[in-house]
């Protein structure tokens, strides 16, 4: 409903306070997503990041080798497809917002990019949970599904607190080690990028997401101080709380222009690309291939 209402707005009226609203709605989530690990155990947490690692890494080398591949044959110009394909493979916007300034994109193929993740993390927030009640999944499945198939974190846990609280674990855990890969992509972009005889870069700085440490810290605290389970409890409901106001202030940035910048070879990329992926995750997770 949140998302539903920010999108609303979004549609209908002109955002007076659309660059605060875009750095609340990143700072909104991190703290949330702090906050949720108050109300997870931290051996659960553990148990479901070593269990999805492998899945991860081959998901997100699958991801990238299929993304540049369709980017090649729609000729999708500039870094928009490596942006789209990063952001699809790893985590969405917060990919684009890493890799973009190691690329120096322009503000127009991040806004590209930007605008296509955004509007199939939309879509994917509003399906999934239909999709998993009319195929039966169980709540590992589900949240499986949700972190190797859906874009941005807010996404993928809004998605997983509607099927279920172990939905939520596993969901949350797993595309937290997702989220890591941040930093061995861009490190290799860059590398890639200086070794250009053109590159007048060198300058671009990689910030590691701390807090998915702050995560497993909230987790740790949780699982091994029972005084302070009525302290963590109530800051559980803030982040739960935190990321219904981040899912309105995200629906609140899809205007009307962002979906005239997007164009139809980027955003038929992308969506290609999330259907593949989304397809082959739930292929595998459907037939016990992977499994909890």
């Amino acid at each position: 409903m949140a998302l539903a209402a920010g999108i609303l707005f979004g549609l209908s009226f002109t955002h007076p306070y659309s660059n605060q609203s875009r750095i609340s709605s990143k700072f909104l989530l991190q703290a949330s997503v702090v906050a949720l690990g108050f109300g997870m155990n931290l051996e659960e947490v553990l148990k479901a990041g070593r269990s999805g690692f492998l899945y991860t890494a081959a998901g997100i080398v699958f991801a990238i080798a299929a993304g540049l591949g369709l980017g090649k044959l729609l000729r999708v110009c500039g870094n928009s497809s490596y942006l789209i394909t990063a952001g699809t493979a790893i985590c969405g916007g917060s990919a684009i917002a890493t890799i973009g300034p190691i690329l120096d994109a322009d503000e127009e193929e991040m806004a590209v990019s930007l605008g296509t993740i955004f509007i199939l993390n939309s879509v994917a927030l509003l399906i999934f949970p239909g999709i998993g009640a009319a195929l039966r999944l169980s709540q590992s499945q589900f949240g499986l599904w949700a972190a190797l198939a859906i874009h941005d974190t807010s996404s993928v846990v809004g998605a997983a607190t509607r099927w279920g609280a172990d939905a939520l674990v596993v969901a949350t855990t797993v595309k937290l080690a997702r989220a890591l890969w941040i930093v061995p992509l861009a490190l290799a972009t860059a590398a890639h990028v200086r070794s250009r005889p053109e590159s007048s870069l060198g300058r671009a700085s990689i910030q590691f997401p701390w807090f998915i440490l702050l995560f497993c810290l909230a987790a740790t605290l949780n699982t091994y101080i029972p005084a302070l389970n009525h302290t963590t409890s109530v800051l559980f409901y803030l982040g739960k709380c935190g990321l219904t106001a981040t899912l309105f202030l995200i629906g609140t940035g899809l205007s009307r222009s962002t979906l005239r910048e997007v164009g139809w070879r980027p955003l038929l990329q992308g969506v290609a690309l999330w259907i593949i992926v989304a397809t082959a995750s739930l292929y595998f997770i459907h037939t016990g291939f992977i499994a909890f």
